[in-house]
C-alpha cells in the first residue's frame, strides 16, 4: 500500500456504526438512512430501526389502562386468525399461548379504540407477521401496528376504494397500453392488488423478502412509495400478461400471486426501477392525494374528485409553472391548450400550444394536421432545450365543464392511442389565472406578465375570464416562444406538416422497454348539417317543450343522470349485429359512435323498433358481434338536443313528465353521420308511439 494511503473499512465497519448509533440513543431517521445506504440490514438491529422509522421510539404503553376485555362481538374470529398465524410461525410450544394473547390484545384494544369492526379480509394479520418477528413487547407491538395503519395504510383500502382507482391512472400513465388491456378484460386494481397494499406485500412474500421490503419501505418514510413498488411488479410481468389467454379469474390469480415470487436478490432492482417511475411522475399525484394517509382528522376534508370518473391523471397548475422553470432531471411537461380559438388568443400560457378541440368534430383533417404539428412541435422544444420542451403532455381546458367536454374527446383520442405521460391541468385555464393573481400580490406588471401572452401580443387580465377582450397592453414578450410560433404559423396555414408520422424519442437509459408512439388521425366523411329550426314541427306532447330542440344552453345540465354511471355488467347480453339490423321490426339502424361524458366514444349502432330504441355497442375483440348496451322505450324520450357547433353530437333525454315537471332518468350521446335524417326519423316514430297512446 503507497504511503498515505488510507487503509479500506472492514467489512461490516457500516454495521457497527449503525449499532454504536443505535445504543447511543437519540438517533434519527436521516442519521439511520445515511449509515445503512440501502444495504441490508442486519436482523437484530432490525427492531430498533424499524421503531425509529415509525416514530414510535419512547411511546407509552397504549394498553396499560385497558381492562384486557376480549369480549368483541367478532372475537372469536379473531381468536381463530391468531392462532393461525402463530401455527404459521414456529413458535416454541411454551411460548405460543402468550404471542397468541399478545397479538389477540393489539387487535381488539385497536378495535375498540377506533372504533371498526374486525374482519378477516382485512389483512391485519398480514401486518403483524412481520412484527411478530421482531419478538417486540406487547407495548411496542401494538404502537409499531397502530403506526403502520395510521401511516402506510391508505384509507378506504377495500374493494372499488379510492387507492386502487388512483393506482389505475399511474398505472395508465406509465403504462398505457398494459392498464387498456386490464381494462378490456375488466381487470381493476382492486381485483388483485388489494392484499398488496393492504398487507404491503407480506401477504404473498416469504418473510425474508417482506422484511428486505419493510427495511427500504420503512425507511423512505414516503407512503406513496407503495404504489410505485407495485407499478414494478405490474411492468415486470407485462410481457406475460399480454400474451395471456386464460380466462379472467386465472389471470387475476396469476397477477394476485406475482409478489410470491419475488427472491431477495430482487429487492434492490425493485427498488431502483420504483425510484425511476416515481421521478417520471408529477408531484401532483402525491400532493392532491395525501388526505388517503395519516390521521382519521387531516382525512376528513376529502377532496371531492371522484378518481374512479377521471380521465387522467391530474396535474396542479402551480405544478405546470414551476416543473419547466427546473433544471436537470425531472418532470417537464408540454401544454396543450385545447380551449377555442377565441379563448386561446384572448390569453394563453406563453409555453402552451394551440389544439383547438372543435376541430375534432368540426375539421377532422385539419385536426389530424394539428395534432402532427403538435407532435413536431414536441419533438423539437426538447430538442432545442426550450422552457416549453417536456415529454410529459399536459392538456389544459377553459376548466368549465360544459366546454370541455371536446378536450376530454381529443384525451381520450390520446389515452386509447397508448400514449404514456398524459395528463390534464386541474381546473383548466381558470385555475391558471386563479394561481397567477393569489401569487402574484402586487399587480400583473410586477408578476404574472410573462406567463400570459396573446396572440396580439397583450397581456390578458388575471380578473377576466378566458374568452373575454382582455385589458393592459405588453410588449409581447413570450410570444415568439417555440410552441406560439408554430402555433400560429399553423394558424395561418404557413406551416408545411411532412407526411410522415412523427415518433416520439426514446430515451434509452429507460430501464423498460418503451413502446414507440405513433399516431394517425383517419379522416372522417365531411358531418353535414341537416337539423334546422324548421325541423321543429309537430304537436307538443305529454305537456312538455317539442322533443327535438336546437340550443347550447339546455344540453348538458350537471344535475341530470347520466347512463354512463350504469355498469356495462349489467347490459352483457352479446348479439350479432347483423341479426338485430336484418329483424322485421327494426325500421332504422344508424351507424354511430357513443359518447360518455369522460370523451370516451366506442363505435355503435342505434337501432329504432315500433316502440323502442336501441344501442349496440360493438365488440372489438368480436367482428361482428355486440353487446346490448342500452334499451330505451320511444314513449320515455323527453328531448333531443343537438349543439349548434356540433349538429352531429346529438343527446337524448328519458324520463317521466308529471305535474310537477320532467323527470330527467338517462341521458346517453352519439355522435351520428347524417344526424339530421336520424333524429328526423327517430322523432317521426315517437310521434307515432304518442299518438297511438292518446288514442
Amino acid at each position: 500500500m503507497a504511503e498515505g494511503e488510507e487503509a479500506p473499512p472492514p467489512p461490516g465497519s457500516w454495521i457497527k456504526d449503525l449499532a454504536d448509533a443505535l445504543d447511543e440513543g437519540g438517533c434519527d431517521l436521516e442519521t439511520v438512512r445515511n449509515i445503512i445506504q440501502g444495504r441490508q440490514l442486519p436482523a437484530d438491529l432490525r427492531a430498533k430501526v424499524w421503531k425509529i422509522a415509525l416514530n414510535v421510539v419512547g411511546k407509552g404503553d397504549s394498553l396499560a389502562s385497558w381492562d384486557g376485555s376480549l369480549d368483541l362481538p367478532e372475537q372469536s374470529i379473531i381468536h381463530k386468525d391468531c392462532q393461525e398465524l402463530i401455527d404459521q410461525l414456529s413458535v416454541p410450544g411454551e411460548e405460543k399461548s402468550v404471542l397468541t394473547l399478545d397479538i389477540e390484545s393489539v387487535i381488539t384494544f385497536y378495535c375498540k379504540s377506533r372504533n371498526v369492526k374486525y374482519s378477516s379480509c382485512l389483512g391485519w394479520i398480514h401486518l403483524l407477521k412481520p412484527l411478530v418477528h421482531l419478538h417486540l413487547p406487547r407495548s411496542d407491538l401494538y404502537n409499531c401496528f397502530y403506526a403502520i395503519m395510521n401511516k402506510f395504510i391508505p384509507r378506504d383500502c377495500f374493494m372499488k376504494g379510492r387507492p386502487f382507482h388512483l393506482f389505475r391512472l399511474l398505472l395508465q400513465y406509465h403504462e398505457p397500453e398494459l392498464c387498456s388491456f386490464l381494462d378490456t378484460k375488466k381487470m381493476t386494481p382492486d381485483s388483485y392488488a388489494l392484499n398488496w397494499l393492504g398487507s404491503l406485500f407480506s401477504y404473498y412474500c416469504s418473510a425474508e423478502v417482506t422484511q428486505a421490503i419493510w427495511d427500504g419501505y420503512l425507511q423512505q418514510a414516503d407512503p406513496f412509495f407503495i404504489y410505485f413498488l407495485m407499478l414494478i411488479i405490474l411492468v415486470n410481468a407485462k410481457d406475460v400478461i399480454l400474451a395471456q389467454e386464460s380466462d379472467k379469474e386465472e389471470m387475476i390469480k396469476f397477477l394476485e400471486t406475482s409478489p410470491a415470487n419475488l427472491d431477495l436478490e430482487d429487492i434492490e432492482d425493485l427498488f431502483s426501477l420504483a425510484q425511476y417511475y416515481c421521478s417520471k411522475t408529477p408531484a401532483s399525484f402525491r400532493k392532491d392525494n395525501h388526505s388517503l394517509f395519516g390521521s382519521s382528522l387531516l382525512g376528513l376534508k376529502d377532496d371531492d374528485t371522484d378518481l374512479s370518473q377521471a380521465l387522467c391523471l391530474a396535474v396542479s397548475v402551480s405544478e405546470i409553472l414551476q416543473a419547466n422553470q427546473q433544471q436537470g432531471e425531472g418532470v417537464r411537461f408540454f401544454v396543450v391548450d385545447c380551449r377555442p380559438a377565441e379563448q386561446y388568443n384572448a390569453g394563453h400560457l406563453s409555453t402552451a400550444f394551440h389544439l383547438d378541440s372543435d376541430l375534432m368534430l368540426q375539421n377532422p383533417s385539419e385536426f389530424a394536421q394539428s395534432v402532427k404539428s403538435l407532435l413536431e412541435a414536441q419533438k423539437q422544444s426538447i430538442e432545442s432545450g426550450s422552457i416549453a420542451g417536456g415529454e410529459h403532455l399536459c392538456f389544459m381546458g377553459s376548466g368549465r365543464e360544459e366546454e370541455d367536454m371536446y378536450m376530454n374527446m381529443v384525451l381520450a383520442h390520446f389515452l386509447q392511442k397508448n400514449k404514456e405521460y398524459v395528463s390534464i391541468a386541474k381546473g383548466g385555464f381558470m385555475a391558471l389565472q386563479q394561481h397567477l393573481a393569489d401569487i402574484n400580490v402586487e399587480g400583473p406588471e410586477n408578476g404574472y406578465g410573462h406567463w400570459i401572452a396573446s396572440t396580439s401580443g397583450s397581456r390578458n387580465s388575471i380578473s377576466s375570464v378566458d374568452g373575454d377582450t382582455p385589458n393592459g397592453s405588453g410588449d409581447g414578450k413570450g410570444v415568439k416562444s417555440l410552441v406560439n410560433k408554430m402555433t400560429v404559423a399553423l394558424k395561418t396555414k404557413s406551416v408545411n406538416v411532412k407526411e410522415k408520422v412523427i415518433s416520439f424519442i426514446e430515451n434509452t437509459s429507460t430501464p423498460v422497454d418503451r413502446i414507440p408512439f405513433n399516431i394517425s388521425w383517419p379522416d372522417r366523411a365531411s358531418l353535414e348539417r341537416h337539423v334546422s329550426s324548421s325541423d321543429r314541427v309537430g304537436k307538443p306532447y305529454r305537456g312538455v317543450k317539442p322533443v327535438f330542440s336546437i340550443g347550447d344552453e339546455e344540453e348538458y345540465d350537471t344535475d341530470e343522470i347520466d347512463s354512463s354511471s350504469m355498469s356495462d355488467d349489467d347490459r352483457k347480453e352479446v348479439v350479432n349485429i347483423q341479426t338485430w339490423i336484418n329483424k322485421p321490426d327494426v325500421k332504422y339502424n344508424f351507424p354511430c359512435n357513443e359518447v360518455k361524458e369522460n370523451g370516451h366514444m366506442f363505435p355503435s349502432h342505434l337501432l329504432v323498433t315500433a316502440t323502442h330504441m336501441y344501442c349496440l355497442r360493438e365488440i372489438p375483440s368480436r367482428k361482428g358481434l355486440a353487446y346490448i348496451q342500452s334499451r330505451q322505450a320511444l314513449n320515455s324520450v323527453v328531448k333531443i338536443t343537438s349543439k349548434k357547433k356540433h349538429p352531429e353530437l346529438i343527446t337524448f333525454k328519458y324520463g317521466n313528465s308529471n305535474t310537477s315537471g320532467i323527470e330527467i332518468l338517462a341521458v346517453e350521446r352519439y355522435l351520428i353521420p347524417n344526424a339530421g335524417d336520424a333524429t328526423k326519423a327517430i322523432k317521426q316514430q315517437i310521434m307515432k308511439v304518442l299518438d297511438a297512446l292518446e288514442s
